[in-house]
């Protein structure tokens, strides 16, 4: 992981990337290490027991709930450890690597077991889980695009010159101990760059009625784009047969592709 985020400072110094890079990671390292203790495959921990509170109605607390605090806590002394600089660097990668593993407390649900005969639920039991890893790649996602920039300040301290970081702009909210932040600007990805590994978005499959980051107007940086007709063999008709198998034709469809110019 380290590695991952030293490539990141090198080609994304400061920007939205890299914060996004940072936080991921963290919450990765937190999240494998709170799944690893809840099954049992890390010696030094288990399952959650502190916070669990009284249960509702028709359930009642069982299982292994999963002890997202000590995931977090050993994600900190890893991802944090070379972030002790009283640099601006130092201060952002802080922030994102805490908002990463805050996104897993902020994702944790309760995930219940029916038990009794024949498949009824009359017990219940439930525990506190993690998502999937993939519901807190999305979270991250949106903060990425909600991501405050900010602007380096320096003050003289007992201890020589610390940066620090403050909102760029003062009518948006500030952000919070969940939020990402960066201070320097993304490089074009528009076009090819061997300095930051960018292929650009020439040739790039687009989406031709999305508005969203993979629609052609943005994903192809006002270009314009290409459509062509492409031909496809997929298994259509197809007849459930007693008993057991399923026979299918073969038919041709005709499918527009959208590529950036």
């Amino acid at each position: 992981m380290l590695y991952v985020l030293q490539i990141s400072e090198l080609l994304f110094p400061a920007t939205r990337e890299s914060a996004f890079v940072h936080a991921i990671a963290s919450a990765g390292v937190a999240f494998a290490v709170t799944r690893a203790c809840a099954e049992g495959s890390a010696t030094i921990c288990g399952c959650d027991t502190r916070h669990k509170g009284p249960p509702g109605e028709g359930w009642k607390w069982g299982g292994c709930s999963e002890d997202v605090e000590f995931g977090s806590m050993v994600s900190r002394e890893f991802a944090d450890a070379r972030e002790n600089r009283p640099d601006a660097r130092s201060a952002m990668n802080r922030q994102n690597n805490e908002a990463g593993r805050m996104s897993l407390n902020d994702n944790m649900f309760l995930k219940c077991k029916c038990h009794g005969l024949s498949g009824s639920c009359e017990v219940k039991t439930c525990w506190w889980s993690q998502p999937d890893f993939r519901v807190i790649g999305d979270y991250m996602k949106d903060k990425y695009d909600s991501a405050s920039e900010m602007v380096v300040e320096k003050h003289k301290e007992s201890r020589g010159w610390v940066e620090t970081l403050r909102p760029k702009y003062n009518y948006f909210k500030p952000p919070t101990e969940r939020d990402l932040v960066y201070y320097e600007s993304s490089p074009n990805f528009c076009d090819p760059n061997p300095e930051t590994g960018s292929f650009g978005t020439r040739d790039r499959i687009c989406n031709l009625t999305s508005h969203g980051i993979d629609g052609c107007d943005l994903l192809c940086c006002g270009r314009g784009h290409n459509t062509r007709t492409e031909k496809r063999k997929e298994k259509c008709h197809c007849i459930f047969h007693w008993c057991c198998y399923v026979s299918c034709q073969e038919c041709v469809r005709v499918y527009d592709v959208h590529t950036c110019k």
